[in-house]
């Protein structure tokens, strides 16, 4: 028996199948929530942290916090967007990131939320850690200075393409993601149509020879920003009205 059930999300009543996040109610009903280490298909994570929403006046990951009848999520406020920013400013600042010079500018999620926030230039101080290349593979590239320890590699690796090639290692400023072997990624079973290459949202995973394929100006975030294609879908609702969720 399928049970719905109702919440309030930015003072807009919604309705969800019990069992489901607020992110995938929320995605279901066209009001979008920034996300990145949440990805369809993969295991909720909540790592990133630029979902976050306050529950009944309390700070919570969309991406994880399960739905529930007669709850108030604040999604939109000045306390939770000043949140985002600053989560999103200081994943730039912690790594190495160069837009001008990325394979992965103008498809890059991180470079796009930075255009939706309107962050011209971050607040906080610049790290500038020493991180590793690995360019061994043939066909496959490791930046681990852009990394933003999402996790989605390691996920998707694991539950989608049955290797668990990625698996983070060390803990605070030394947290990074490795491969499964003692040497390099040349040494995996990593192939260039793994999926978890696509998984990753900035250019830390990048296939080799394909660069500039797609024309700066023609990318997936040039023309719309992101999170667009599921804003487009609450411009086709009456405000102030229930959504239901198919249960299919």
């Amino acid at each position: 028996m399928n049970q719905t059930i109702s919440f309030i999300l930015d003072g807009v009543e919604v309705s969800a199948k019990a069992g489901q996040t607020i992110l995938e109610a929320a995605d279901e009903s066209g009001i979008y929530i920034p996300r990145l280490c949440a990805q369809k298909d993969l295991e909720p994570y909540g790592s990133c942290r630029v979902c976050t929403v306050f529950v009944n006046g309390r700070a919570q990951t969309a991406c994880t916090q399960p739905a529930a009848p007669g709850i108030v999520v604040e999604n939109n406020t000045d306390t939770v967007l000043a949140i985002r920013k600053q989560i999103i400013e200081m994943l730039f600042v912690e790594g190495n990131h160069f837009c001008m010079s990325c394979e992965k500018s103008g498809n890059c999620e991180l470079q796009a939320f930075a255009y939706r926030f309107g962050i011209l230039a971050p607040t906080f101080p610049y790290q500038f850690p020493d991180r590793e290349v690995d360019a061994s593979h043939p066909d496959i590239l490791i930046d681990r200075n852009r990394c933003i320890l999402c996790g989605r590699c390691v996920r998707s690796s694991r539950d989608q393409d049955g290797k668990n090639i990625f698996q983070f290692v060390n803990r605070g400023p030394h947290r990074k993601v490795a491969v499964n072997s003692q040497v390099n990624l040349a040494d995996t079973e990593m192939n260039a149509a793994d999926k978890a290459v696509d998984m990753c949202p900035v250019g830390a995973i990048l296939r080799k020879h394909v660069g500039f394929k797609i024309p700066i100006g023609e990318r997936l975030y040039d023309h719309q920003p992101i999170g667009s294609d599921i804003e487009s879908k609450r411009s086709l609702q009456p405000t102030g009205r229930t959504f239901t969720v198919n249960n299919k």
